[in-house]
């Protein structure tokens, strides 16, 4: 498991687009990373998203499940991921199956698929309450920072 600090020190992002609380699992052996994102209504992006209605953009899910790939990223990298961090180069086959709204948890599952060099494939998935709200594919390009 690791903290919110822990996490801070393997990705760049800060507040307000720092997506993951918590990573609760990190399993090496199957490329796969578990995350949590508690979604308050203190998120700036609620002042104007919807007003009355508030609904966490569609985007914010699907950079938050990056956020954990990029942890995962950094962990299977060890010290030679120290200088490196993963671009987004694809999104693919997104789907949004329900609204995300203050109150909810997160949960991101996401595994890599595919390495080739700097090249990573990788699909996840956001859930709240045990259902999928969101399903996507990525490409991502690791480079130096």
């Amino acid at each position: 498991m690791l903290t919110v600090n822990e996490i801070m020190e393997r990705i760049p992002h800060r507040y307000p687009f720092l997506l993951v609380d918590r990573i609760v699992e990190i399993d090496k052996e199957n490329n796969k990373v578990v995350g949590l994102k508690n979604v308050t209504i203190n998120e700036a992006c609620f002042q104007g998203h919807f007003p009355g209605h508030p609904i966490l953009p569609g985007v914010l899910i699907i950079e938050g499940i990056a956020q954990a790939l990029g942890v995962l990223v950094f962990e299977l990298a060890g010290e030679d991921g120290k200088d490196k961090v993963p671009y987004f180069a694809a999104v693919e086959d997104v789907k949004f199956k329900a609204p995300v709204r203050p109150g909810d948890q997160l949960v991101y599952e996401a595994q890599i698929i595919k390495q080739r060099r700097n090249i990573v494939k990788a699909e996840g998935v956001a859930k709240v309450d045990g259902k999928i709200v969101t399903e996507v594919k990525f490409t991502f390009s690791i480079m130096d920072k």
